[in-house]
């Protein structure tokens, strides 16, 4: 069943259209192709003008492919690793060693789930102290074996419970960024939904930081900000617009250093396609990293960093 934003009524007339004809008719004629050509159209330019919250809705779309997917869509041989070795597992953020283009990587990615069932198993993908212990744990499991780090960031921020700051919620992410800064092994990061504060800060510490053209990263939610500033839910699209958070914004502001363009209508609607786009950029970008020598890595990344908020 589809699920349609507040901003799609018209692709929603279309689609039943679509289905009406497809239950009168058994064979495919010219009107499901004229209202398909209609559709396709329809999709380029709404997705081609979205508003800043426009873009919130999109990157929380449930239908929006999430780390496992482009796992299991990306990369071969995978290996799934568990555990911070000091608590739990929290599947939050879940990690592998697998393949991609024949280059063995460290892949590692906060879940959100896509049922109800698999939410809550993950969490919502907010993640608690042994969660991101375990990005540090692999992150140095890839260092020593030189693999490459692929992060995934999808994730509305850390988890805020009382438990999770009784174990030390803040000195994790804030070990996980330095873990991120130590490492000599090539590290790309993809904001491929949502990227919230320092929950995803602590996965985006990369050489290269790509965002799928309608996710977003921000320091705070759109609602939190407006009950913060106005105290009024009312303001929430003013304040996705002032945040900053889109794609488009962050690359203007040297957050990010590339976009990674989506299918027509978002990734929601083909992830495999999606997959497939996501994939040659990630192989172009560690192609690119790869002729780094490994011992300017961390030097390069960190001056990076160091260098971000001169330019805002």
């Amino acid at each position: 069943m589809n699920r349609y934003l507040d901003f799609e009524d018209d692709i929603e007339i279309i689609d039943n259209k679509i289905k009406e004809l497809d239950e009168d008719n058994n064979n495919f004629n010219n009107d499901n192709i004229k209202l398909l050509e209609k559709k396709n159209n329809l999709l380029k330019s709404i997705y081609s003008n979205l508003t800043a919250w426009d873009k919130v809705q999109v990157a929380r779309h449930a239908d929006r492919p999430h780390s496992i997917n482009y796992i299991n869509l990306i990369f071969q041989n995978i290996i799934y690793l568990h555990g911070d070795k000091k608590f739990s597992d929290d599947t939050a953020i879940i990690g592998c060693i697998a393949e991609l283009s024949g280059q063995s990587v460290m892949v590692i990615g906060t879940e959100k789930g896509n049922t109800m069932e698999s939410r809550i198993k993950h969490n919502f993908g907010m993640a608690k102290p042994e969660g991101y212990r375990k990005a540090q744990r692999l992150m140095k499991i890839a260092n020593k074996f030189n693999l490459p780090i692929i992060t995934f960031v999808d994730t509305a921020g850390a988890f805020p419970g009382k438990d999770a700051e009784e174990r030390g919620q803040s000195e994790s992410i804030a070990s996980s960024i330095l873990t991120s800064f130590k490492v000599d092994s090539p590290i790309i990061s993809v904001v491929i939904g949502e990227g919230g504060s320092g929950g995803a800060i602590a996965l985006a510490t990369a050489d290269i930081v790509l965002m799928l053209e309608h996710s977003i990263y921000s320091v705070i939610s759109p609602e939190g900000c407006a009950s913060i500033l106005w105290r009024s839910s009312d303001f929430i699209k003013k304040a996705a617009e002032n945040l900053k958070l889109t794609a488009q914004d962050c690359l203007k502001n040297d957050i990010i250093d590339s976009i990674v363009k989506e299918v027509h209508g978002g990734a929601h609607r083909f992830p495999s396609e999606q997959a497939i786009i996501l994939k040659k950029e990630l192989i172009k970008n560690l192609e690119k990293l790869n002729a780094i020598p490994r011992h300017n890595r961390k030097n390069i990344r960190n001056e990076k960093f160091l260098n971000i908020t001169s330019n805002i």
